[in-house]
């Protein structure tokens, strides 16, 4: 593939010279394997996270079991895990590992590089008018280092001692002392390796989604001519580049005390009766470097699920997005607070109160630009012509989630409630709702809406409803309880609560809580036979099956590499003109000039568009003589 880039005023518009030659010399490993075309890149993460994720599902049953029935032997465990489950009881050690691994795998694996590493992927060029990104081979090293880290981080679980069991934030001294525990041996370093690759993929993924953004605009396409999608996935790339090496120096300090005897970490340590030589560390520096990245990462995650679901509801309610304005500003907010609220995590390690006080302000703070989108996704929702498809169903799934699970993040933002709440179930159901499901919802309204972009074929829509009410439901009934156990003082990662007399009342509400994440858990198959099956034998796609009005619905449904055969088209207006007064039909197509939608046009289109006012008035005077736009 040759390429010509040409700077224009809006970013670099590119002319394509022998583009489909290349198709021709494409082999099975450059076309699907080591492949340079952000669509396939796109579904390399897309299908590398939806294998994590159901990892991460079977390693949360089965914990689940473990809590929902304490004292009794499963044979089948025995079999299926060995040495980790000895009787059919899952080993205290390995509970922790099951609890460690399924919270790193989510959070980053699926949540983190399965959803932003997909849509930006996917969209970030059809919906600019990019050929493909910045650098597409930055772009597939971007995808195999994710796969190696993934490959990585699952082999800790066949080292002798198992894999990390510290936790998904690791906190030293269990991270730092090889020795602490089997799961601070070999698993742990398994993890730290895999981590710094996780990251260096996030990273040259980051500085691809920014250059590309910044630099490959079609001609015409501002950057408030840009879908919320590419605004999300722009600020989450920015939040990545800025936060994430700062786990990076965490991590590489860690490896020091647990390999060279430093004390970045350690201090005053006694193991197995035995004084340890670490002086002059502190845990808490962990905690700070870990939540400095910890909490933009909250954002790194729901970010590009709250872009999906504005996109996806407007199309849906075919109603222009309210305040599209506001919903940017709102996602600028939150990207610029995110990085002064890190200290919530921190309440209980004795932190200073008035420090305290200045989280806890900013913490309430961040709420605002959320209770924005918020405000404005109901607002795009009431009274639009609604259609239900699935990935409307998930959209409108996350705004729930977001909602109740965000309400409970004020209590865990106020510094007096917290300390009661800290390390309860309370903050596993907040985490849960609030980034967990609806983070989750986001990403599978992007993969029923997608698809037919992806694959060229549509998804079954009976099995959609489906996969979305028992997940729905399932959601709830799983991590609702969940708050009142936490408001009682259920301590989180316990391994059994028939120890404690006062805690032995939660073990049947366990049991509720494990069917029901079991009946979530089989939805996913649902979802899982769906989505493979659709992609052999699913119907075929239409060009632009949603009627949506924004550019990568004008490339052709065969995916060609470089996206458009012929020239890139030019974009003249907004992302969102829907259900327009005066217009042909309820959709207009970004691509679309003004000067062809005369009967629609309103005063305020002419104010960046090069057909000026002028012609406006002259076009009014024409039908109306008595008019004339001031």
């Amino acid at each position: 593939m040759s390429t010509l880039a040409v700077e224009g005023h809006y970013g670099t518009e590119h002319h394509d010279h022998g583009h489909d030659d290349h198709a021709h010399h494409d082999t099975f490993l450059t076309k699907y394997v080591f492949s340079q075309d952000h669509k396939m890149i796109a579904k390399q993460f897309l299908i590398t996270g939806i294998t994590m994720a159901v990892i991460a599902m079977i390693l949360s049953i089965l914990f689940r079991i473990q809590l929902a029935y304490p004292d009794k032997s499963f044979p089948l465990l025995e079999t299926l895990l060995g040495r980790f489950a000895p009787d059919g009881r899952i080993s205290t050690d390995f509970y922790l590992s099951l609890v460690t691994i399924h919270g790193t795998i989510m959070v980053f694996f699926v949540l983190t590089a399965g959803l932003s590493g997909t849509f930006s992927n996917l969209l970030i060029p059809l919906q600019l008018g990019a050929r493909d990104m910045a650098s597409p081979f930055m772009n597939m090293l971007s995808y195999w280092l994710f796969f190696g880290a993934s490959v990585v981080m699952l082999s800790s679980f066949i080292v002798q001692k198992g894999p990390a069991s510290g936790g998904w934030t690791i906190y030293p001294p269990l991270s730092a002392l090889p020795k602490a525990m089997p799961g601070s041996a070999e698993g742990m370093t398994l993890w730290l390796v895999s981590m710094v690759m996780f990251i260096a993929s996030s990273l040259l993924g980051a500085i691809n989604y920014v250059s590309t953004v910044l630099n490959m605009r079609t001609k015409g396409m501002d950057l408030w001519k840009m879908p919320l999608t590419i605004w999300a996935f722009f600020l989450t790339a920015i939040l990545g580049i800025l936060a994430f090496p700062v786990l990076v120096a965490g991590v590489v300090l860690l490896i020091f005390d647990r390999s060279v005897g430093t004390s970045f970490y350690l201090s005053d340590i006694v193991l197995a009766g035995k004084v340890m030589n670490f002086e002059g560390g502190s845990p808490i520096l962990f905690q700070h470097l870990f939540w400095f990245l910890g909490h933009p990462e909250v954002y790194i995650v729901i970010m590009p699920a709250m872009g999906i679901a504005s996109e996806v509801m407007s199309v849906n309610s075919r109603k222009p997005i309210f305040g599209y304005h506001a919903m940017v500003y709102s996602l600028i907010g939150i990207t610029v607070l995110s990085f002064i609220v890190w200290g919530h995590h921190m309440f209980v390690t004795g932190m200073n109160p008035f420090l305290g006080g200045v989280f806890m302000i900013t913490t309430l703070i961040i709420a605002v630009p959320s209770a924005v989108k918020t405000f404005n996704w109901l607002a795009t929702l009431w009274r639009g012509n609604i259609r239900f498809t699935p990935a409307m169903l998930f959209a409108i799934g996350l705004v729930s989630f977001f909602i109740s699970g965000g309400i409970t993040g004020i209590f865990l933002g106020n510094a007096a409630l917290d300390i009661n709440l800290h390390d309860t179930y309370f903050v596993v159901a907040h985490f849960h709702l609030v980034m967990g499901s609806a983070a989750i919802f986001g990403m599978l309204a992007g993969v029923y809406h997608w698809f037919p972009r992806m694959f060229g074929r549509m998804m079954d829509e009976r099995l959609g409803y489906l996969h979305f009410w028992l997940t729905f439901i399932g959601a709830y009934l799983v991590f609702f309880p969940m708050h009142f156990m936490g408001l009682d003082g259920v301590p989180r990662r316990y391994y059994a609560f028939t120890e404690i007399e006062s805690l032995k009342k939660w073990v049947s509400v366990n049991t509720f809580i494990t069917w029901s994440a079991i009946m979530a858990a089989v939805a996913q198959v649902a979802f899982l036979f769906n989505f493979i099956h659709s992609i052999f034998f699913g119907k075929k796609s239409v060009q632009n099956p949603w009627n949506a009005t924004t550019l990568e619905w004008t490339a052709p449904v065969e995916r060609i590499h470089g996206n458009w055969p012929g020239e890139i088209p030019t974009v003249y207006r907004w992302a969102y003109d829907y259900s327009k007064p005066g217009a042909d039909e309820d959709f207009i197509q970004q691509t679309v000039p003004y000067s062809e939608t005369m009967t629609s046009n309103l005063p305020h289109d002419f104010e960046d568009n090069p057909i000026g006012l002028g012609n406006y008035n002259d076009w009014l005077k024409n039908q109306n003589p008595q008019e004339e736009v001031k």
